[in-house]
């Protein structure tokens, strides 16, 4: 068939899905990666002649660089439409190279999520490739080639033969050594607590000891709980404080790739390669019956938090429709990006909120089907109301000795109606409710248990 239009991108998946958004006059072929690389077999870099890289052809690649070269002659205009990182901007160079295309022509595509209004949208604005960005992949590559070649053929003599040393490799082994080293240093210290159960009529709840005389103290061995525990002559606590406050919880942040690992390790138990390889599927395009295939994430590699406003839009329409008008933060908090992010793209989200994980679950595979759930529900509770807690403290006395319950119950959910953080820990936030309790009450303790614990060395990442 003929075209006037050729599109490269990175992965045939991907071609498929968008040469069908572009219609007859283009056609969308796959690189399939990388394309042009440093020699294996050499160091690959002129050190003597300002760093200068020697790229060649990739090892098997030949076919498809005389596949590209053929559909180039064919095409009054090439666009190169791979990835929207320094490694796709480098890609797109070394395909200018080897297809004899102008740097200074504007044949550059970028888009965030592959989507048929995104994709047209992003040919309507074609751009010059950034030189910058593929100095700046270039420049890491020749540090990943300095350093691994330098340092991987002493591993191989020493340790095992295979094993590679780079600049990310040696950053991750010395914070390693280190944390082993402070593990290795710590001495454990002696300490104790002691747990108090009480009881208001038939109403039972947990208190933890504070103090004595009104003064906060550490119980550093077993002397020092005797001093507590002989002070206590009868059953009878009284209650002295009563502190009742509205506590607001603002909802987490839309997904960078960082924070999409590590939830996706603690509620879906993903490895990061798992994560990552089942992300690119979803952004690539999912085949959605009649719909045709359509991206439904947008670009998993970003440092950012923030948000397209049309997005916000959408996603408070969604809100106020299924949950109610008081459920929508109308826009989300506004957040301002961790120091040092470059902010290129938007964070991970849904490419429409009203494609729901219910919706999509007749189309995608259960890896899909998980991932896709958790990047929905993160970014539908990031742009909803805060969960409004009421907290009571209340303070026990007897004879000078002090505990203190603390308790919570949740008054208006707001995002936890979606979606709750996890934790390290693996623990859940569980609601602590305190039986009604004013001052001058008396309250009976049922047991008083001292426990001893020691302090533990920091965990192994």
């Amino acid at each position: 068939m003929a075209y006037k239009y050729l599109v490269i991108v990175e992965s045939p998946a991907k071609a498929k899905t968008i040469e069908k958004y572009l219609g007859r006059n283009y056609k969308v072929v796959a690189s399939v990666g990388h394309i042009r690389d440093l020699p294996k077999s050499k160091m690959g870099i002129d050190v003597e002649n300002d760093y200068e890289p020697h790229y060649i052809s990739i090892r098997g690649k030949g076919d498809v660089i005389k596949s590209l070269r053929s559909a180039a002659k064919k095409a009054e205009k090439v666009y190169l439409a791979s990835d929207p990182d320094r490694e796709g901007e480098a890609i797109a160079w070394h395909l200018a190279f080897l297809l004899g295309l102008d740097l200074k022509d504007k044949n550059r595509v970028v888009f965030n999520e592959i989507t048929k209004d995104a994709v047209k949208a992003a040919f309507k604005e074609p751009r010059t490739i950034d030189v910058d960005l593929v100095d700046a992949q270039q420049a890491r590559r020749i540090l990943d080639r300095l350093v691994g070649y330098s340092l991987s053929p002493i591993l191989w003599r020493k340790v095992k033969k295979g094993l590679s040393a780079g600049r990310v490799q040696s950053v991750a082994l010395k914070i390693i050594i280190d944390r082993e080293k402070e593990i290795r240093d710590f001495l454990p210290e002696e300490y104790w607590s002691i747990d108090g159960n009480f009881k208001k009529a038939t109403k039972k709840f947990k208190a933890n000891f504070w103090g004595l005389d009104g003064k906060k103290k550490k119980l550093p061995n077993a002397e020092s709980i005797k001093e507590v525990t002989d002070r206590l002559s009868s059953k009878d606590f009284q209650v002295t404080k009563v502190e009742k406050k509205e506590r607001k919880r603002n909802p987490a942040a839309p997904f960078t790739t960082s924070s999409l690992q590590q939830e996706a390790a603690r509620k879906l138990n993903f490895r990061t390669r798992k994560t990552m390889m089942v992300a690119q599927q979803l952004y690539e395009g999912i085949a959605l019956g009649k719909q045709g295939t359509v991206g439904l994430i947008t670009y998993m590699r970003t440092d950012s938090t923030r948000i397209a406003d049309t997005a916000k839009g959408e996603a408070a329409e969604f809100i106020e429709t299924t949950y109610g008008s008081e459920f929508s933060a109308h826009g989300g908090k506004k957040r301002a990006n961790a120091q040092g992010a470059q902010d290129a793209h938007e964070a991970v989200r849904p490419t429409s909120v009203m494609r729901t994980p219910e919706a999509m679950e007749k189309f995608l595979d259960k890896d899909q089907l998980k991932l896709y759930r958790l990047i929905w529900s993160r970014f539908v509770a990031s742009q909803m109301t805060p969960a409004i807690l009421d907290t009571m403290k209340v303070t026990l006395d007897q004879n000078g000795v002090i505990f203190i319950a603390n308790g919570s119950k949740i008054k208006f959910k707001g995002f936890m109606q979606v979606y709750v953080e996890g934790r390290d820990d693996g623990k859940e936030d569980k609601e602590n409710i305190l039986p009604e309790l004013v001052e001058g009450d008396v309250v009976q303790s049922v047991s008083i248990e001292p426990k001893q614990h020691f302090t533990q060395p920091p965990a192994r990442y």
